[in-house]
């Protein structure tokens, strides 16, 4: 029996402490994994912290940015105000211009009515009995002979000469010669058209091209007197935006400066949409950076 036992005793021995080995093996690799698990989660925890603070960061980027969008909003709502008031203080500007301009007609009429107006009889009575006085009693009834003719002369308005043209073919005719480059013609066949077709469609562009041959031919005051001429009697021709031009273009060779910029400045506000003011645009800068 004890032998058995003994026996018993060997062969379960070394079962027993495997198994002991086995177990210790378990609870290592327990402890193995709980261990990297520790270190994972220690690990998570790092980024958990790092992702934190970078979200506190974008939070108050985003702070930041909602600030500047309401102070954008608030700007945006200024300017919106401002731009209402645009209107009514460009309408304004618009009447005072005009009110510039109606004073500029008056004054232009006023000297255009100096320049026209005749000299009156009495005037002329007074002039012939002064030069009668100067000349001696024999020559006397000679010269009062001839005084009496140069008052007929004077007193006989000019008549065109007689046309049988057509007004396009009058018109064509003194186009042709400022093709040409006969100025002296040009303006006496545009003047022909004129007075004897005053009410024809093409009577301001006659006006204009008598203005645009004087400007030709240098004679600036001329063409400045033809221009104002159409700018007063035909506002609503299609030729008063090329005549501010021209004139302002005229004043500047006349070295005045300052007239020319506030006739073409006067141009830009009143067309400026018309090819003429990104013209006149162009002159004004010129004329301003000249000293």
């Amino acid at each position: 029996m004890k032998k058995i036992l003994g026996v018993l005793f060997i062969i379960l021995w070394p079962l027993h402490a495997a198994g002991e080995d086995k177990s210790k093996k378990a609870y290592e690799l327990i402890y193995q994994d709980v261990q990297l698990l520790k270190q994972q989660y220690q690990r998570l925890e790092k980024k958990i912290n790092d992702s934190s603070d970078d979200i506190k960061v974008l939070k108050d980027q985003i702070k930041d940015l909602t600030n500047q969008f309401k102070l954008f909003q608030t700007e945006q709502a200024r300017v919106q105000e401002n731009l209402k008031d645009l209107p009514a203080q460009a309408q304004i500007l618009l009447e005072k211009l005009g009110q510039i301009d109606a004073q500029l007609m008056k004054i232009m009429e006023e000297l255009l009515a100096l320049k026209s107006k005749p000299v009156s009889s009495a005037e002329k009575d007074q002039e012939t009995q002064k030069k009668e006085e100067k000349a001696p009693s024999a020559k006397k009834p000679k010269d009062s002979k001839k005084g009496e003719q140069a008052k007929e002369k004077q007193e006989t308005p000019a008549v065109p000469p007689p046309s049988n043209l057509s007004p396009q073919e009058v018109y064509n005719t003194a186009y042709a010669d400022y093709q040409k480059g006969s100025y002296d013609l040009a303006i006496d066949g545009f003047k022909i058209y004129r007075e004897q077709f005053p009410a024809s469609p093409l009577a301001d562009n006659a006006l204009y091209m008598i203005g645009e041959c004087y400007f030709t031919q240098k004679k600036f005051n001329e063409a400045i007197e033809q221009l104002d001429d159409l700018i007063m009697t035909y506002p609503l021709s299609d030729k008063i935006a090329a005549a501010y031009l021209k004139k302002g273009f005229s004043l500047a060779e006349l070295n005045k400066k300052e007239e020319a910029v506030a006739v073409l400045k006067l141009l830009v506000a009143k067309f400026p949409l018309e090819e003429e003011a990104k013209t006149a645009q162009q002159k004004i800068k010129e004329l301003q950076e000249r000293k």
